[in-house]
């Protein structure tokens, strides 16, 4: 999904409070800009700033400068933390006709098909954990399977400006954590009914 230099692609990430989506997002807004996109801009809300409440962030990214800083209501992309949120909040709202969903989750791509969307799946938590993080620290993890999924920035950008980014804590393991769920990112494209695994 490289963008056109006249399209903004939006993302909209749904997380719980201590996640760490805001910081998810903050990297590859910064990673985007560093690979050559001329505009970033992000809008966090909160909604119940409760520990463990579903929060969401939106992330607007294009090759040019960006003007619009009103809220995302249609999305190309949705980027969700913990799969568990899905009974709580409808993630699909908005999202464009075609659009990606990006999911952690430790079951397989085909018991998370949405029609007429695509989907990215990857078991996050466990390959975080074998990267070597905390069990529950999934922020930098994600980060590889919209990689894989959009195309929008290469992984190794991705992983350089997350070791920035946790310089201090822990930068090895959160940039191998993206690089292993990139590697492991199972695909389906539900507009075609085929999958779309590289």
């Amino acid at each position: 999904m490289q963008s056109p230099t006249n399209q903004t692609i939006q993302i909209r990430w749904h997380g719980r409070g201590g996640q760490g989506a805001i910081t998810a997002a903050k990297v590859v807004a910064e990673a985007a800009f560093r690979s050559g996109y001329g505009g970033a801009v992000m809008a966090p809300t909160f909604g119940t700033e409760r520990r463990g409440a579903p929060v969401t962030t939106s992330l607007k990214i294009s090759h040019r400068k960006i003007f619009d800083l009103s809220p995302i209501t249609t999305p190309d992309i949705v980027v969700v933390l913990d799969h568990m949120i899905m009974h709580e909040v409808d993630v699909t709202a908005g999202l464009k006709p075609g659009g990606w969903i990006i999911l952690n989750s430790s079951r397989p791509v085909e018991e998370h098909l949405f029609p007429g969307y695509r989907t990215a799946v990857a078991d996050v938590t466990r390959l975080g954990v074998e990267a070597g993080l905390r069990k529950g620290i999934v922020n930098t993890g994600i980060i590889g399977a919209l990689g894989r999924a959009s195309g929008l920035v290469d992984i190794e950008a991705f992983a350089n400006q997350i070791a920035v980014e946790f310089a201090g804590r822990r930068p090895e393991a959160n940039a191998l954590a993206a690089r292993l769920v990139y590697d492991a990112t199972q695909m389906f494209d539900n507009t075609t009914g085929g999958s779309t695994d590289a």
